[in-house]
């Protein structure tokens, strides 16, 4: 399949500051844990391939900055967006508490855009939200993940990318593995 003809979707990647979006987006590109903390300013773009059992698709992951005093220029990284993550970090309870603030977000902007709601940094013990206090998914219907970016368990990393890409793309009708 030529570049040009490889479907394209726009992925969304909301959360807080410090809950690990932008390692979740090169550990999938490099394989690479990064363990030093950079805030992100603004947006950064990573288009990302995934081959499914009907070829090849390509999501552009908007990695956006998850600092308050971004906040003014949100909405214009969400238009047009056709699948999201919500990302809070399970060691910080305001983190999660800041999930639904992030879905009105995305949903005033993109009204019935995919979302998989995804808590991060599972592998440390030290861990605020339990998996039972995890309920605002099921309030508006999202899939759920609870995942690691433990430096030995890219495996577990895959899967959340591969629920968005499924979830996503079978919204818009295609039967996708």
């Amino acid at each position: 399949m030529a570049e040009g003809d490889m479907p394209t979707f726009k992925c969304v990647l909301v959360g807080d500051g410090g809950t690990g979006k932008t390692t979740f987006v090169k550990r999938h590109m490099t394989g690479e844990f990064e363990k030093k903390y950079v805030a992100t300013l603004g947006v950064e773009v990573h288009p990302l391939v995934f081959h499914t059992n009907r070829g090849a698709i390509r999501f552009n992951v908007w990695d956006t900055a998850g600092q308050e005093k971004f906040g003014g220029l949100r909405d214009g990284y969400y238009i047009q967006g056709q699948c999201a993550i919500i990302m809070f970090d399970v060691t910080s309870r305001v983190t999660y508490k800041n999930v639904p603030n992030w879905h009105r977000d995305l949903v005033r902007v993109c009204e019935n855009i995919p979302i998989v709601l995804c808590g991060n940094k599972v592998d440390i013990k030290d861990r605020k939200v339990k998996a039972k206090a995890i309920v605002f998914h099921r309030k508006k219907n999202l899939q759920v993940r609870l995942k690691t970016l433990h430096l030995h368990q890219t495996f577990e990393n895959l899967r959340t990318l591969d629920l968005v890409v499924i979830v996503s793309v079978r919204n818009r009708g295609a039967n996708v593995r």
